[in-house]
C-alpha cells in the first residue's frame, strides 16, 4: 500500500488530529499560563455541547445511507422539546399531555406486535433452515393473536406508568419515555409516506419541518415562546441529573451520544439490519428483488432519526432549561453537514458511525477553537462554510485524483488510469444493443 493510499484511507482521522493539533497550538492561555483549549473543562464543554447534534447525525446517518433525508429532525427536537417542558412544570392534562401520553400507548402496541411477530419469524426461519430473506407465513395465534395481546400489555403498562403523573407532573423517566415515542411516532410516519406514496424523501421531509414547527408552536400555546424549566422550583429536582457528570468524569449528554453511537454502530455493522441497510442504499430496486423488505428498512430508519431527536430534546431541555418550538432551528444542516464530513455519501450506500463521530467531533472542535478567539459570529459561519467545502471534496475525492486535477507530481498515474478508463476497448467492440446511430 502507497502513502497516498494509505492517506486516502485515514484522511478523517487525520484531519481530526490536524483540528486538534490547531486547537492546540494556536490556544489562547489564562492568567496561570495553563493552555485553555487543553484544560478539562473546555473538553467537557466541547463533549457537552456536540452531544445534541451528536444524537441527531447518528439516526441521520443510517437514513442518509439508504439514500434519503431528514430535513425534519429540527423541527421534530423543537416539538420533544416542548412536549418536555410542559410535561415537567405544567400538572394536570396540558397538550403535551393530549399529545404525548396516547403516543406512547401507540407506540407500545405497535412495538409490542411488530417485535414480538418478528421474533416468531425468525424462529420459523431457523427451525426450517430458510433463507432469511424469504418471508414465512405464520398461523393465526404466533402471527396475529400473541403480537397483538403482547402489543395490548405492553400499551396497558405504559398507561399504568404514565397515567399517575400527569396531575403531580411528569418525572425524568416520564418525559425519557414520552419525548422519544412522540420523535419516533413522526418519524415513521415519514418513513411511511415516503415508501407508501413513493414520494421524495427530501419533500415529505420539508413538508414534515414546517408542519412539526406549526404543531410545536399551537402546543406551547400563542403566548409560550419559551417554557422555562427550574429543577426544584417548577420541575423536580430529579431532572438536573441530566446535566451532571457520570461519576465526575463524563457529562450525561456526552454519554447519550456515545451509547447512541456504539449501540446503533453495532446494529449498523453485524446486523442483517445493517446489510439490508447498506444494500438499500447501493441498489435499492436490486435489494427489493433479493427479497428484502426495503420499505419496512426504510421507515425504521427515519423512526429511529425521530427517536433519537426525541432524546436529543430532552438533554436540550435539561441543558437549556427551556423548551421552545424553534429549538432546533437549523440544526438539521448541522447533522448532515457532520455526516457528510464523516465520509457518507449523499448518494447512499457508503458510510459509518465512526466517520460520523470523527465529523461531529472535527465540527465542535472547530466551532470552540472560533470561540476561543472570539471570531465574529458571522465571520464563524463563513469559515464553517469553507471548511466543509473543502473537507467534503477531499471525502468523496481520491487524494490522487485531486493531485492529478491540480497536475501535480503523485497525480499522473491516477490521470492515466482514469483516462484509461474512459477510453473504449480497442480488443472489444462496443455492442449498440439499442440500435442507436451516433
Amino acid at each position: 500500500m502507497t502513502v497516498l493510499k494509505l492517506l486516502s484511507r485515514t484522511k478523517l482521522y487525520w484531519g481530526l488530529i490536524a483540528i486538534f493539533l490547531i486547537g492546540v497550538l494556536g490556544s489562547p492561555m489564562s492568567s496561570k499560563g495553563n493552555n485553555i483549549f487543553l484544560s478539562y473543562g473546555n473538553l467537557l464543554d466541547v463533549l457537552r455541547q456536540v452531544s445534541t447534534t451528536g444524537l441527531i447525525a447518528t439516526g441521520m446517518t443510517a437514513v442518509i445511507i439508504t439514500g434519503g433525508i431528514d430535513l425534519s429532525v429540527g423541527s421534530l427536537m423543537a416539538i420533544c422539546s416542548v412536549v418536555c417542558a410542559m410535561l415537567l412544570t405544567v400538572p394536570g392534562v396540558t397538550p403535551g399531555v393530549v399529545l404525548g401520553v396516547p403516543t406512547v400507548a401507540l407506540v407500545a402496541l405497535c412495538l409490542g406486535f411488530v417485535v414480538t411477530r418478528f421474533i416468531f419469524q425468525n424462529l420459523a426461519k431457523s427451525r426450517a433452515g430458510a433463507d432469511l430473506l424469504r418471508e414465512i407465513k405464520l398461523d393465526g395465534i404466533r402471527g396475529l393473536v400473541t403480537p397483538a395481546v403482547v402489543g395490548v400489555v405492553l400499551c396497558c403498562l405504559s398507561l399504568w406508568f404514565l397515567l399517575p403523573q400527569i396531575e403531580p407532573k411528569f418525572g425524568v423517566l416520564g418525559v425519557l419515555l414520552v419525548a422519544p415515542c412522540v420523535g419516533l411516532l413522526f418519524g415513521a410516519l415519514n418513513g411511511f409516506i415516503i415508501v407508501a406514496g413513493r414520494l421524495q424523501p427530501f419533500i415529505v421531509t420539508l413538508a414534515m419541518m414546517v408542519t412539526a414547527l406549526g404543531i410545536a408552536r399551537l402546543t406551547a400555546g400563542q403566548n409560550n415562546a419559551v417554557l422555562p424549566v427550574y429543577t426544584g422550583s417548577n420541575a423536580t429536582a430529579d431532572f438536573e441529573i441530566l446535566r451532571s457528570l457520570v461519576f465526575g468524569i463524563i457529562p450525561m449528554p456526552g454519554l447519550f451520544f456515545l451509547g447512541a453511537i456504539l449501540i446503533y454502530g453495532a446494529v449498523l455493522r453485524f446486523t442483517p439490519f445493517g446489510r439490508y441497510v447498506y444494500a438499500i442504499g447501493g441498489n435499492e430496486e436490486a435489494a427489493r428483488l433479493s427479497g428484502i423488505a426495503a420499505g419496512r428498512v426504510k421507515i425504521a430508519t427515519y423512526a429511529v432519526s425521530g427517536l433519537l431527536a426525541g432524546i436529543a430534546a430532552v438533554l436540550y431541555v435539561a441543558q437549556y432549561r427551556q423548551g421552545k418550538p424553534d429549538a432546533g432551528a437549523g440544526l438539521e444542516l448541522d447533522a448532515i453537514a457532520a455526516v457528510v464530513i464523516g465520509g457518507t455519501s449523499l448518494m447512499g450506500g457508503r458510510g459509518s458511525l465512526t466517520g460520523t463521530f470523527c465529523g461531529v467531533l472535527i465540527f465542535g472542535l472547530l466551532s470552540n477553537i472560533l470561540q476561543l478567539h472570539n471570531i465574529n459570529s458571522n465571520l464563524q459561519l463563513v469559515l464553517k462554510g469553507m471548511i466543509i467545502i473543502g473537507t467534503v471534496l477531499v471525502q468523496e475525492r481520491n487524494a490522487r485524483d485531486l493531485l492529478a486535477y491540480l497536475r501535480l507530481p503523485g497525480g499522473q498515474s491516477a490521470h492515466k488510469e482514469t483516462a484509461a478508463a474512459k477510453r473504449p476497448s480497442q480488443e472489444t467492440p462496443s455492442l449498440n444493443l439499442g440500435g442507436n446511430k451516433k
